[in-house]
C-alpha cells in the first residue's frame, strides 16, 4: 500500500472510530485491519512513511502497452461496449501468444488502470439543499492592496456557509498550500466548528489530477487535513462555475463592498490583523447576513 492510499485508509479508520463502531476492536474487524493500525490512525492522521521497493512485473511487462492502448480506446467507446478484464486477458492469449500470464494478474492491473483513468466512476447530480451547519463553499480570488506604499496583488481565501451566508476572508501574498491549510483552521475557529461537507473548485492545493466525473487525485496533505477535521470534500466540474455559485457571488460582493477603496497597510499581517480583524468596525474579514 502506497503512502497516499494509507492516508485515505487512516481517514476511514478515524471516521469509523469517531462516528461509527466507536471501538478499536470493532473498527479493526469491520475494516479488516490490525488493531495496531487502528491505534496508529487514531493517534495521528498521517501514517509513518516507509520505503517500499517496487517489484518489476516481468510477465506483465510484455502486455502493459497492449492493455493500456485498449483501456485508452475504451474511454471513447460506449459505456456498455468497453472491455472487461476477462475480455482483455482473452485478447492477450489470442494476439500475444508469447505472453503467458495469469488472468488474475491482468485483472489486478486492469482494475488499477481503470481507477486511474476514471472508467469506474459514475456521474451524479448534487442536490442544491443546504441544511444548517452542513455545507460550505471555498475558493481563492484576487484583490489589490497598498502595502507599504506599493500596490500588490493578493490572493484571498474565502469560505462561505451555504445556509446562513456568513463568510470568512483572509488575504495572502501567494495561494500556497501552507496558506490554504492555515486558512481552513482559522475559518473553522471563526465559525466555531467544522462543516460536514466542503465544496471546492479544482484548486492545485487540494487536487493533483482531475479524473473522470467527480473523481480527483488529491494531494496527501489535503487528505490528511480532511482526515484530521473529519469533513467530506466535493469538487466542482471544470469550467462550470455555477456549481459553486455561492462562493463566486460572495467573492464579487465582498470585493465590491470591502476592497473599495483599495485598503492600505504596512504588510499583509497588518492588513489581516487590523483591517481584516473580526473586531474591526469595517467588517472587512467576515460578513454575516
Amino acid at each position: 500500500m502506497d503512502w497516499r492510499a494509507k492516508v485515505e485508509l487512516f481517514e476511514q479508520i478515524r471516521r469509523e472510530y469517531e462516528f461509527g463502531v466507536g471501538t478499536i476492536v470493532g473498527v479493526a474487524k469491520k475494516l479488516g485491519v490490525h488493531r495496531r493500525m487502528v491505534r496508529e490512525a487514531i493517534g495521528n492522521a498521517l501514517p509513518a512513511a516507509r520505503k517500499r521497493t517496487e517489484r518489476p512485473r516481468w510477465k506483465l511487462k510484455a502486455a502493459v502497452e497492449f492493455v493500456d492502448a485498449i483501456l485508452e480506446a475504451d474511454r471513447k467507446a460506449p459505456r456498455k461496449q468497453r472491455h472487461t478484464a476477462h475480455r482483455i486477458w482473452a485478447r492477450i492469449q489470442n494476439e500475444l501468444s508469447d505472453c503467458k500470464i495469469a488472468e488474475r494478474t491482468v485483472r489486478e492491473y486492469v482494475h488499477t488502470r481503470k481507477v486511474a483513468l476514471g472508467l469506474l466512476v459514475r456521474e451524479a447530480c448534487v442536490p442544491q439543499s443546504y441544511p444548517w451547519g452542513v455545507e460550505a463553499q471555498i475558493d481563492w480570488y484576487e484583490a489589490y492592496a497598498d502595502l507599504a506604499g506599493e500596490r500588490i496583488k493578493l490572493q484571498v481565501f474565502a469560505m462561505r456557509s451555504m445556509a446562513s451566508g456568513a463568510a470568512f476572508h483572509r488575504a495572502y501574498l501567494h495561494a500556497t498550500q501552507q496558506a490554504f491549510l492555515e486558512a481552513h483552521e482559522l475559518a473553522f475557529a471563526y465559525f466555531g466548528g467544522v462543516f460536514r461537507k466542503l465544496r471546492y473548485d479544482n484548486l492545485t492545493s487540494a487536487v493533483k489530477k482531475i479524473l473522470r466525473g467527480s473523481r480527483r487525485e488529491e494531494t496527501a496533505r489535503f487528505i490528511a487535513l480532511r482526515s484530521h477535521w473529519r469533513f467530506e470534500a466535493e469538487f466542482c466540474t471544470p469550467a462550470e462555475p455555477h456549481e459553486k455559485g455561492g462562493i463566486e457571488g460572495e467573492a464579487g460582493y465582498f470585493r465590491r463592498n470591502h476592497w473599495v477603496p483599495v485598503p492600505e497597510a504596512v504588510d499583509v499581517a497588518a492588513l489581516n490583523r487590523f483591517r481584516l480583524s473580526p473586531r474591526s468596525s469595517t467588517g472587512f474579514l467576515e460578513r454575516r447576513n
